[in-house]
């Protein structure tokens, strides 16, 4: 038993984060789990087209998620530097941008790291609203037809975190508890990377999947997501240690519960706004139909 109990515990410093390196080519886990997570929504969203007969094309659907794909890469990044990294980008603009660093006399690739969920969420709404705009399609429908589906992607992106070591969890006594070489002490720390992998990714995902074919009207799962995520992530960063350079902004709130608190919101008022809109399209349709038998019923 202390065996395993030691295993678990010291089971992030015998990862690597690494897959393969072929001379210049590295591939890791982390990027790895981004393309897991796009293929799995992909194909439970083809899953949905064809059980519940829903009015997409294939070709919509891929195009849509290309868009998406974008749109979390950029969001993502920007979102990243605008809520944790103002700060090094004033000071180092092009350097934070731009995956090349020349500190050292020549240009050399840097990698970019540094991705905000957050921002990754904004940057797909930019690029699925454009997107629905451009096809003549409506916004809420198509971002409902790929929600009951994000969750189990997002959780292959948690995964990718726990490989890397990073977004460790704060300090605890708990036996659950694991050492992270990246932490800046030797100490057990919760593994609130896996903790949102199952809450935010598992739990989530059966929720919404549940409940897909039952969604009263457009909006609805889109409005649930958001608020399911934001209640969930709030309370697991409690267990997540903050940025060490941002610390605690509000009382004693990280940054990640200040976004949260501002998701839930923008959940319940998506919901409210597509059930007004929902409600006015019904009446709408129901005095259109009882004109039009009205005027049936006068030619007879």
């Amino acid at each position: 038993m202390h065996d395993l109990l030691s295993l678990w515990q010291n089971l992030p410093s015998q990862m690597n984060p690494v897959i393969f390196s072929i001379g210049w080519l590295t591939i890791r886990w982390y990027g790895t789990m981004y393309l897991i997570a796009f293929g799995i929504v992909y194909l439970l969203t083809r899953y949905r087209l064809s059980d519940e007969k829903l009015p997409f094309s294939k070709p919509f659907t891929g195009d849509a998620l290309t868009w998406a794909m974008a749109g979390v890469v950029l969001g993502g990044r920007l979102g990243y530097i605008l809520f944790y990294g103002m700060s090094d980008f004033l000071a180092d603009p092009a350097g934070t941008l731009l995956p090349w660093s020349s500190s050292t006399g020549g240009c050399s690739f840097a990698g970019i790291t540094g991705m905000s969920y957050h921002g990754g969420v904004i940057g797909v709404v930019l690029a699925l609203w454009f997107f629905t705009k451009s096809r003549g399609k409506g916004f809420f429908e198509t971002f409902d037809l790929f929600i009951p589906s994000l969750p189990l992607g997002y959780m292959f992106g948690r995964l990718g975190n726990f490989i890397n070591g990073e977004l460790y969890g704060r300090v605890t006594e708990a036996s659950i508890g694991m050492y992270f070489p990246l932490a800046p002490t030797y100490e057990l720390r919760h593994p609130s990377q896996l903790y949102e992998a199952f809450f935010e990714g598992i739990v989530l995902f059966i929720l919404l999947w549940t409940i897909r074919k039952k969604s009263p009207w457009q909006g609805f799962l889109s409005g649930i997501y958001l608020f399911g995520y934001g209640f969930v992530r709030f309370f697991i960063e409690y267990f997540r240690e903050p940025d060490a350079h941002l610390g605690f902004i509000f009382l004693n709130f990280s940054m990640g519960q200040i976004l949260c608190f501002v998701m839930m919101i923008a959940g319940i008022i998506t919901l409210l706004v597509t059930r007004k809109r929902s409600g006015k399209k019904a009446h709408i349709l129901a005095r259109t139909e009882a004109s039009l038998s009205g005027n049936k019923h006068n030619r007879n």
